[in-house]
């Protein structure tokens, strides 16, 4: 179970902080919302 639970947290972490979104102006996802909230 612990194996899983691990490949579980990379796979979120990898997709939330390192895959770039051409529709996110080339940012990941979480950068992305750090930016919006941070401005509005």
């Amino acid at each position: 179970m612990d194996f899983f639970k691990q490949k579980l947290e990379d796979y979120l972490n990898d997709y939330n902080n390192r895959r770039m979104k051409e529709k996110l102006k080339g940012l990941p996802p979480a950068l992305h919302r750090q930016q919006a909230l941070s401005v509005a």
